[in-house]
């Protein structure tokens, strides 16, 4: 409840922009070139976009099946992350990985060269490689919307001056404590 498909009135890419649009400026442009370099990096991956109740969620998956997917991108009102879906076993030896999610962990990104930097890099490569299903080769891109919330948080930080935001920086040394929220 709450959630439906979404009308196929619009291109799947008028949506995903309209759906950017409902960022800041910042947020939206740190969230564009991310997916832009997801999309270099896993070419034949297939996006399903969920614009959520809390963020605007878009999972590179191998298949159709959301239970399939690797990695996904969220946005929120002041920043971005990395999910790492099939994150169970996944080795972290430089702890980036944040969250207590048995299964799903995530890294917040500040730009898009953090998908270069080794730590990170490494984990990708390790979650491609240890996926259930992986990304065929052959395949081709698609942008699926799968839903639209119609209930939804705001999408940009509040006038309340709150200035808080996880911290975006890669940690080597210990795992940040607690998730963003």
């Amino acid at each position: 409840m709450g959630q439906s498909k979404t009308p196929e009135a619009k291109a799947p890419e008028a949506q995903l922009a309209a759906f950017l649009a409902k960022y800041t400026d910042e947020v939206a442009a740190l969230g564009e070139s991310i997916l832009e370099e997801m999309r270099r990096l896993y070419p034949t991956a297939i996006e399903l976009v969920y614009d959520n109740y809390n963020a605007l969620a878009i999972g590179f998956c191998p298949t159709e099946r959301p239970s399939e997917a690797i990695f996904s991108i969220a946005l929120y009102p002041r920043w971005v992350s990395l999910f790492f879906l099939q994150s169970k076993g996944l080795p972290d030896p430089d702890r980036i990985l944040q969250g207590s999610g048995s299964v799903a962990k995530h890294i917040v990104l500040s730009s898009p060269d953090m998908l270069h930097c080794p730590p990170v890099r490494d984990l990708m490569r390790e979650a491609v490689e240890s996926a259930k299903v992986p990304f065929d080769p052959k395949g081709s891109r698609r942008l699926i919307i799968r839903s639209v919330s119609a209930k939804q948080r705001p999408r940009r930080p509040s006038a309340n001056g709150d200035a808080s935001s996880p911290q975006s920086e890669i940690k080597t040394k210990k795992k940040a404590s607690g998730r963003p929220r």
